[in-house]
C-alpha cells in the first residue's frame, strides 16, 4: 500500500492511542517520529502502546533528579510564573515572545519587564488559531517563521490536536492586531504531506516550505500578498524522494544547505535562489545521520557561526560506535572537518553516550554554541553543553526546574537580552540561560544612519547600517521547529528612568547574514515610549550595536 494510504488508514488508531494517552497524562510528551517509524508503530498497536509508555512515564524521576550543576558555562533563571507545557517560541518584531502551548491550541505572549528583563516579564494570552475544515488547528512539530513584515507563519504539524497525522493545515498570525487567519496548503500537494516540515526565509524575504513527505517530491514558495504558493525544486536526494527529518540552514552567501538523511545519507546539498536549483557539494566527513538499523532516521541541528557551520549528529547508539559525532563546515571553501565527539555523560548512570537526535542548539553572543543532548532516543535526563569557539565541548549546568525529560522536547530562542529562552514542553515554566563572557566583536551590528529626533507613535523612520541581521539565524533545530532571529529589532532606553521599549521593525532590504552586509529597514516608535533623552540600539540574535543618542518627543 502507498505510504500515504497506509498513514490515512492508521489515523483512527492514532486517535485512539495518542488521544487516550493525552487524557491520562496531563503533560503528555508526544514523540518525534520519522514517517517509516510512525508507519511501523501505527501498524503494531502493542509496540505503539509500549513505546508511548516508555517515552512518557516509565522511569521518570522527580524534576530535579540527576540535575548537573557546574562552575563552567552560564547561569539559569526561571521565567516569571505563567503558562506551562510550552514549545516553539518565536520572537516578534515588538521584542515580545510568542510561545505555543504544546498540548492545546493556546498561544501566549511574554512581554519583557520595564527594564528589559524577560525572566521578570509578564504573560498574556494570544488569539487562538483558526478552525480549519471543521478542526481546531493545534499543531505540534511544524514549520514556522517570522516574515519580514512581522507576520508569523505556522505550517503543517506532525500532530494536530494530539493526533498523529502530518496535517496540511496552516495559519498566519498578525502580532499588531492579535489575529490569526487560515492559510490554504499548496494546490498541488497531496493530503497529509506537510507534517513536520522544514522551512527557511531567503535573503529576499521569501518563505520556503520543505514538506516532510510530499509526493511528487516538491518544495514551495509562499507569497504573502495573496497567501498563495508556487512550486520550487526540492533537494535531489540521491536514491530517495523524501526529506523527512532534514533541516535547512541559511548561509552567508544566500544559499541554503541541507544534509540528506535518506537515500545517500550525509550527502550535502545547496540551494541557489538565483537559479532555484539544488546541487550536491560533497559529503560530511563523518556520518551524522542515525543509522537505518536504529529506526529513528534523525539528525542533529546545524548552526552557522559566521564563516563556519557546526553540524551535530543524531546517533542514538544502537550501533558501534555509539557516540554522537560533529562536523565543521568552512562555508567559504566548502570543505568539512571532523569535530569533537559529544561526551558520554548521559543516561541514568551518567556514562551513556549523549545524542542530539532531534535537539536544539543556539549561537551565543560569545561565539560558543549552546546545545542539549540526552541518551538514545527518548532517554533522560537531558544535559547541556557549549561547543566552544576553539571547537571543544564543555558541559554546563542543567536548567533549574526540570531536565528529566527527553532532549527532543526542548526548544531554544535567541532573546534580545543576549540570553537563550528555553522551553521543555512539560509542566515546568520556561527558563533563560545567560552565557558567561563578553559578546564577540565580529557579531556586533553597526548603525550608520538614523534620525536623532523621534516621536512617540511616530514614523516610519529609516535606519541604515551593516550586519543588521547578525551572522547566523540564531537558534536551530532542523525540521519540527524553526526559530530564526536574523532580523533587527530597535531597542530604546530612556536615560532618566532606565525603562526599555522596542520599536516595531519592518521592510528589511535583505535578510543576509554575511559579514558587514549593508542594509536598511523601517521602524515605528511604540506609543508607550517615554519622552526625553534616550539611547537607541539595533539588536540581532542577542547582540546589540553601539548605542546612539536620540531624543523622543511627544507625538
Amino acid at each position: 500500500m502507498h505510504l500515504m494510504a497506509k498513514v490515512a488508514c492508521a489515523i483512527t488508531f492514532a486517535v485512539s492511542v495518542i488521544s487516550v494517552a493525552a487524557a491520562a497524562t496531563p503533560a503528555l510528551l508526544l514523540p518525534h517520529l520519522s514517517r517509516p517509524r510512525a508507519e511501523y508503530l501505527l501498524a503494531h498497536p502493542d509496540k505503539m502502546a509500549k513505546f508511548m509508555a516508555q517515552y512518557n512515564d516509565a522511569g521518570r524521576r522527580s524534576p530535579a533528579a540527576n540535575r548537573v550543576t557546574l562552575p563552567s558555562g552560564g547561569t539559569w533563571a526561571t521565567v516569571t510564573a505563567g503558562p506551562t507545557g510550552l514549545c516553539n517560541p518565536l520572537l516578534t518584531h515588538f521584542g515580545t515572545v510568542l510561545v505555543h502551548d504544546c498540548l492545546s491550541a493556546n498561544w501566549w505572549i511574554l512581554t519583557p519587564g520595564k527594564f528589559g528583563s524577560y525572566a521578570t516579564g509578564h504573560w498574556t494570552q494570544a488569539a487562538t488559531p483558526p478552525v480549519i475544515d471543521g478542526t481546531q488547528y493545534a499543531p505540534k512539530f511544524f514549520a514556522s517563521a517570522v516574515l519580514p513584515d512581522g507576520a508569523i507563519l505556522v505550517e503543517g504539524g506532525e500532530y494536530n490536536n494530539g493526533v498523529l497525522q502530518d496535517t496540511n493545515a496552516g495559519g498566519i498570525y498578525d502580532p499588531i492586531f492579535n489575529e490569526w487567519k487560515a492559510v490554504n496548503p499548496p494546490a498541488t500537494i497531496g493530503a497529509q504531506e506537510i507534517g513536520d516540515a522544514a522551512s527557511v526565509v531567503l535573503l529576499n524575504g521569501v518563505f520556503v516550505l520543505a514538506p516532510c513527505c510530499s509526493q511528487p517530491y516538491q518544495n514551495y514558495l509562499f507569497h504573502e500578498s495573496n497567501s498563495t504558493w508556487s512550486p520550487v525544486a526540492a533537494p535531489n536526494e540521491t536514491g530517495q524522494q523524501t526529506q523527512d527529518e532534514q533541516g535547512y540552514e541559511l548561509l552567508p552567501n544566500g544559499n541554503v544547505l541541507t544534509i540528506d538523511v535518506w537515500g545517500a545519507p550525509n550527502e550535502v546539498e545547496q540551494f541557489t535562489p538565483s537559479t532555484k536549483a539544488w546541487s550536491t557539494v560533497g559529503n560530511t566527513p563523518v556520518s551524522l545521520v542515525d543509522p537505518d538499523a536504529c529506526g529513528t532516521h534523525e539528525i542533529g541541528p546545524a548552526v552557522v557561526r559566521g564563516g563556519t557551520l557546526v553540524a551535530f549528529g543524531g546517533n542514538t547508539g544502537c550501533t558501534t560506535p555509539a557516540t554522537d559525532p560533529t562536523a565543521i563546515y568552512n562555508i567559504g571553501t566548502q570543505t568539512w572537518s571532523t569535530g569533537p565527539v559529544v561526551p558520554s555523560v548521559c543516561g541514568a548512570d551518567s556514562t551513556a553516550p549523549c545524542t542530539l537526535a532531534d535537539a536544539p542548539a543556539a549561537l551565543l553572543r560569545t561565539g560558543n554554541i549552546l546545545f542539549a543532548a540526552s541518551a538514545g532516543y527518548g532517554g533522560r535526563p537531558t544535559h547541556f553543553f557549549e561547543f566552544t569557539r576553539d571547537n571543544s565541548i564543555v558541559q554546563v549546568s542543567d536548567p533549574v526546574r526540570d531536565s528529566d525529560i527527553p532532549v527532543a522536547q526542548y526548544n531554544f530562542l535567541e532573546l534580545p537580552s543576549g540570553q537563550i529562552f528555553v522551553t521543555n514542553g512539560v509542566i515546568s515554566p520556561a527558563e533563560v540561560y545567560t552565557p558567561k563572557g563578553k559578546r564577540l566583536a565580529a557579531y556586533v551590528p553597526t548603525i550608520t544612519s538614523v534620525d536623532s529626533t523621534l516621536s512617540a507613535t511616530g514614523g516610519p523612520y529609516v535606519l541604515s547600517g551593516k550586519q543588521l541581521n547578525g551572522r547566523s539565524q540564531g537558534a536551530m533545530y532542523g525540521d519540527d521547529a524553526q526559530a530564526a532571529t536574523n532580523y533587527p529589532l530597535v531597542r530604546i532606553k530612556n536615560n532618566a528612568t532606565g525603562h526599555v521599549f522596542y520599536a516595531y521593525t519592518f521592510g528589511y532590504s535583505t535578510m543576509s547574514i554575511a559579514a558587514n552586509a549593508a542594509s536598511s529597514f523601517s521602524f515605528l516608535v511604540a506609543t508607550a515610549t517615554e519622552t526625553g533623552a534616550s539611547t537607541l540600539e539595533v539588536v540581532t540574535n542577542g547582540v546589540a550595536s553601539a548605542p546612539v543618542s536620540v531624543t523622543i518627543v511627544p507625538s
